[in-house]
């Protein structure tokens, strides 16, 4: 398995062990990773720390021809606004490690001229599988949508 995705999925787990959502992302520019991040929105109260927006913070300000010529990796279809900052800054290729538990704005990033590639790895879709059943609130809440549950 290619190594920036396990990368990606290295920080999913590192995410899920600091009490946060698995959703891991790296920024891939000429064969090094300029930024790694995972959901961190638990973690930092944050409301906008998703994995692929955390990875795009930690590599800091580039030029737009670095963007331009990046490849992006996320263990989970991304969401609109991450799928906005991909789209903002000119990021040609996605690798997504699935879109089984969540299909995000793939459509629109296609429309738009990204190659989407998906792997549908086994283990993101466990990891995913098994954190929503133990999280619906908080994975309901990361994506936006209303739980029964929480009132």
């Amino acid at each position: 398995m290619d190594n920036f995705f396990q990368a990606a999925l290295a920080e999913a787990r590192q995410g899920l062990a600091e009490g946060g959502i698995p959703i891991g992302s790296v920024l891939v520019h000429e064969g090094k990773i300029l930024g790694r991040g995972h959901n961190r929105r638990v973690q930092q109260s944050s409301v906008i720390l998703h994995g692929e927006m955390d990875a795009l913070e930690n590599a800091g300000r580039q030029a737009a021809h670095i963007y331009h010529q990046s490849i992006l990796y996320t263990t989970l279809s991304p969401c609109p606004m991450c799928t906005g900052a991909i789209l903002l800054y000119g990021i040609p290729r996605v690798i997504i490690g699935e879109n089984k538990t969540y299909m995000g704005a793939e459509d629109l990033l296609k429309q738009k001229g990204v190659e989407v590639i998906i792997l549908n790895d086994p283990e993101c879709i466990r990891l995913m599988e098994s954190f929503i059943l133990e999280n619906p609130g908080l994975w309901n809440e990361d994506i936006g949508e209303e739980d029964a549950n929480d009132d």
